[in-house]
Parts: C-alpha cells; structure tokens; sequence
C-alpha cells in the first residue's frame, strides 16, 4: 500500500505543461500563473495554475521570480504569505521540460535548475519574512519551495515528499533545502525511499511550524503574518539577515558575529524607541529605520 501511495504521489509531478506556458504567452489565460495581492503590509503570493497542480515550470518559476525581486525593495510588503490555489501545493518541475531531445534542450534544463535555485535562495535572503501557507500536496521542488521558507503553516491534509528517486531522478536540488530543515536521517530517508510524510511528521521534524486544521489555516496565517507586521521592518530585515549568517558559522564565530549585529540594533533608531516605548508602558512608534 506504502508503495502504490508513493507512485500515486510522484504521478503529480509531471505537471505544467507547454502547452499552459505557451497559452500563457500568447495571451490567451485568463489569469497569471502567480496571483499578487498586497493588503495591510502582506504581500500574498498564489500559484495559480491547479489544472497542473501548481507545478513550478520554468514559467512558473520566471513569474515568481519576477514578483519576489519586485518586492524585495518595497517598503510596503512587511511579509510575504506564499499559498496556491486547488488541493496541492505544488506537485515540483514540469518533467515534460526535462526531457532529453537535444542540446538546445539541455541548455533549458540548466536554465531551469539555475532558476529555481535562484528563487529559493531569493526566499531566504529577502529582506522580508516568507510564510508559506500549505493546504495540500508539496512535491519535489514543491516540497523544496516550503522548507526555504521562513514559516510554514500547513493543513492537517498537507503530506510532503520528495519522490524523485522513484522514476531514477534524485532529488539533489531539494535535499539542499530540505537537509537544512529537517535532521540528516530523516532527509535522507525521504530522499531514498521516496516515501511522503503527514503534516504532523513534517512538524515532529521541523519542516513546517505549524499544523491546524483545512478550515482554520488560512486565518492561523494570517493572524501570525499580521503579527510580523507588528514589528519594525528595518529590524526584522536584519534579525532574518543575520540569523541566516550566523547559522553557517561556528558557535564561537557566530556569537562574535551575533554581538556585532545586537550592537548595530540598538544603535538603530527602532532600537532605541523599542527601549523608550517599554520602559514608558507605551506602543512603539516604529520609523523602520
């Protein structure tokens, strides 16, 4: 039964075809593969393409690539929520791009690869934080898109796999985020067999912050992005910053490190009023500078 599940998850991967990408350029969709919505400093960001359960096609990836850049400087966008419309998250790579046809075609499986790498990189190195919101299945580089995010808040429903092994193709790209998010032994065994986990192994192993239930999700996300947004932009920016640093250092380096960035805080003026603001009993008035 084990077995036939994982086949019947990996079958979701080979997803958004050309033939979405070429509608999509000429016009003739409806809506864009990515839906933007920017409402009271969050910034939403839905995968929209459910017919090919949200794979992340080289048009896929060029679209959120383009929001996420268009973003970063935006003094607006506090946070960023990632979620997807149908019942998966995001089923990874088109495997129709990644057949070998010709050597123009290996020219775009780097360009692929180069490109989603560029994105999850681009998630963590926002000057933002990146919620993601998983209400179904994340596959593959779906799966990969979730454990670059800051937070992931998922359904009871949601499942996590990264299948690739099954069909002979590893999945290398994603053990890169996926490694950093879980421990060694459990990446590896998904990795290796292939197998999904609940939402709730992927909590028990840290993939994911949080799990409630389908109908609660969307309002648990919110509460806690409007909770992100409560604080100053300029130092949240370099909490996320540094904390990303310092965890690729040694301990003794990165507490070097880390007392260089607290001394910089409170030489912020978002520092100092924080200070003011508590010892006044009063809110804080947040410049973001």
């Amino acid at each position: 039964m084990a077995a036939l599940f994982s086949r019947k998850c990996f079958r979701l991967l080979p997803t958004a075809t050309a033939a979405a990408i070429r509608h999509s350029s000429a016009g003739a969709r409806a809506e864009p593969l990515v839906l933007r919505n920017l409402e009271n400093g969050i910034l939403t960001l839905t995968l929209n393409n459910p017919p090919k359960r949200n794979a992340l096609s080289s048009a896929m990836l060029l679209n959120l690539h383009k929001e996420l850049k268009s973003c970063s400087n935006d003094d607006n966008v506090r946070v960023v929520l990632l979620t997807s419309k149908g019942d998966v998250f995001s089923s990874g790579h088109d495997l129709k791009e990644l057949v070998i046809t010709d050597d123009k075609s290996k020219t775009k499986q780097i360009e692929i690869f180069k490109s989603c790498s560029e994105v999850m990189c681009m998630i963590q190195d926002m000057a933002v934080p990146v919620i993601a919101q998983v209400s179904g299945l994340a596959t593959a580089a779906g799966c990969q898109l979730v454990a670059s995010c800051d937070i992931a808040i998922a359904s009871e429903k949601a499942k996590f796999a990264v299948p690739g092994v099954n069909i002979g193709l590893f999945c290398t790209t994603p053990g890169v985020a996926l490694g950093r998010a879980v421990p060694r032994k459990v990446a590896m065994e998904m990795l290796l067999t292939g197998q999904p986990i609940s939402a709730d192994e992927a909590l028990r192993h840290g993939l994911i912050s949080r799990v409630v239930s389908p109908e609660l999700l969307e309002e648990e996300t919110i509460k806690i992005a409007q909770r992100i947004c409560e604080g100053s932009r300029s130092v949240l920016s370099m909490g996320k910053a540094a904390f990303q640093m310092q965890m690729n250092m040694d301990r003794d380096a990165a507490y070097y490190y880390a007392e260089k960035i607290m001394i910089s805080n409170l030489n912020k003026e978002d520092g100092q009023e924080g200070i003011k603001s508590f010892l006044e009993k009063r809110r804080p008035q947040w410049c973001h500078k």
